[in-house]
């Protein structure tokens, strides 16, 4: 088992690409994460299937998409008293852990779960320490779950998770054990009230007078505000929406954001150290992603792709960071920029640890991104093209062009497809969708999106025919509107 490489898989919270040193940003102080982007690989157009957490957890740990595995929205724990007992949101699907697990190698998850029952591990991981709340009231003072023992933890749950992690990494190390460590952290997160809280951490002064000039303050979208009475009106639950409204200029809670980058990069640091100190950073593969994006402001919306309707996956939070490091065998300091998703990270590391991908009866759109990894470029996989859902809108990304498709089945409530030149308008503000001008090229990409969406479906879950989401819909009347009262979220498919 010593030649098996270990993976290190690091997850942020609702975090887009423009939020690090290494992307651009002057702001904000990452100096691990841009050391990491210097000794690996960057991806410089790296997207997110869906742009909530609980689906892209979903889709990097089964490869597939929402409208396979099911999950379409945030898992609403809030709703965890009416769970079956146990229940688990992949529970028996073929997930990256699982095949791993069946390798021979240990499993972990260290960190934010959100997508079932923490109480107990899910299926494939040996190791499990995550926090009871996928919502993150706070960063500070939260339940944990520690394979099998309840404590309630009062430090910053990022420097408890990092611990954690190491501890993981060095018992591994010490029974001579390949591993796979999931370290999803719940941060920045960006929503209230753990943004809002007064709690310092050690970056908190680093940002007191920060202009926060990388941050565009903008005036309030009106899809935003028909997002929140959508989501106000749809919720069963006391979820507040209304920090959605008040969010994109409260410079308090940008620079509460920032400081919570910079911890994570503390973390990642930390991590970095281990593997050092541990003799492992040859035969380890390290990745930093983050499960979605998320928009601070951009276009007047605060939040997922979800906080508006139609829902949104412009840039803001639809890309992603995606760095990978593995010294001696990623070349140090490489760029890509091609249209990938974080999706792709299952086929990766799959092939990375010489376990196959499981023959599906649904075609797995995860691709392999070794060969982009080992500096082996140009890489031909056809279209230079990533492909993205929210629920009511599927979204078809390429270097040139954005084309949001919306639903229009039985009823769509009135809303339109977008078109954006990303080249010529990269803050994406011309919707040029219904443009004479830009005809074939909107009937060229809504043929790939219609193609995409064919091949890369599950019936059960597909929405657009009458699907159901796994457990929780941002649109529960959208959708029943659409298909009738008797449409409802389920638990499982038969």
């Amino acid at each position: 088992m010593k030649n098996k490489p270990n993976v290190v898989l690091i997850f942020t919270d609702n975090q887009q690409a423009s939020t690090l040193a290494c992307y651009g940003n002057t702001e904000v102080y990452t100096p691990n994460l841009d050391r990491l982007a210097s000794q690996g690989v960057k991806f410089n157009n790296s997207y997110c299937p869906n742009a909530f957490c609980s689906p892209c957890r979903a889709s990097v740990l089964t490869g597939k998409l929402p409208s396979q595995h099911g999950v379409h929205s945030w898992i609403d724990d809030r709703n965890m008293h009416e769970w079956p007992s146990g229940w688990h949101a992949l529970n028996g699907m073929q997930t990256l852990p699982g095949l791993l697990q069946s390798d021979g190698y240990k499993t972990a998850l260290v960190g934010k779960y959100h997508l079932g029952e923490p109480t107990s591990p899910a299926e494939g991981f040996d190791h499990w320490v995550t926090l009871e709340d996928g919502h993150v009231r706070s960063f500070y003072r939260n339940k944990i779950f520690d394979n099998g023992k309840v404590y309630e933890q009062p430090g910053h749950s990022v420097d408890f998770f990092t611990d954690k992690a190491k501890e993981f990494m060095v018992d591994q190390v010490a029974a001579d054990n390949p591993f796979f460590l999931f370290l999803p952290y719940p941060a920045p997160y960006g929503h209230w009230p753990a943004t809002k809280e007064t709690d310092e951490n050690r970056h908190t002064k680093r940002y007191a007078d920060c202009p926060m000039d990388s941050v565009p303050r903008q005036a309030l979208s009106k899809k935003a505000v028909d997002g929140f009475l959508m989501n106000q009106a749809g919720s069963t639950t006391d979820l507040d929406f209304s920090m959605l409204m008040r969010a994109p200029n409260d410079l308090a809670t940008l620079r509460n954001y920032y400081s919570q980058v910079s911890m994570v990069d503390d973390g990642v640091g930390e991590i970095m150290k281990s593997l050092e100190s541990l003799g492992i950073e040859e035969n380890t593969l390290l990745i930093f992603t983050t499960d979605h994006g998320l928009s601070v402001g951009q276009h007047g919306f605060w939040g997922h792709g979800g906080s508006s309707f139609p829902s949104n996956l412009h840039h803001a939070a639809h890309s992603i960071p995606l760095i990978a490091r593995q010294k001696g065998l990623v070349p140090a300091g490489s760029e890509s920029n091609l249209m990938v998703s974080n999706m792709d990270l299952y086929s990766t590391i799959l092939d990375h640890t010489g376990v196959a991908v499981p023959e599906s009866t649904h075609v797995v759109p995860s691709r392999n991104l070794m060969p982009v990894l080992k500096g082996d470029t140009p890489v031909d996989w056809g279209d230079d093209a990533v492909y993205s859902e929210q629920e009511e809108t599927r979204v078809v990304r390429t270097p040139k062009w954005a084309f949001f498709k919306r639903f229009d089945g039985p009823t769509n409530q009135g809303i339109g497809d977008e078109l954006y030149d990303v080249e010529n308008d990269p803050q994406e503000t011309s919707n040029l969708s219904g443009s004479e001008d830009h005809a074939g090229v909107e009937a060229e990409l809504n043929s790939m999106l219609t193609e995409f969406f064919r091949q890369h479906v599950r019936a059960e879950a597909d929405l657009w025919t009458g699907g159901a989401p796994i457990q929780n819909s941002m649109r529960q009347s959208f959708w029943r509107d659409a298909w009738g009262d008797q449409w409802a979220p389920v638990y499982e498919y038969e």
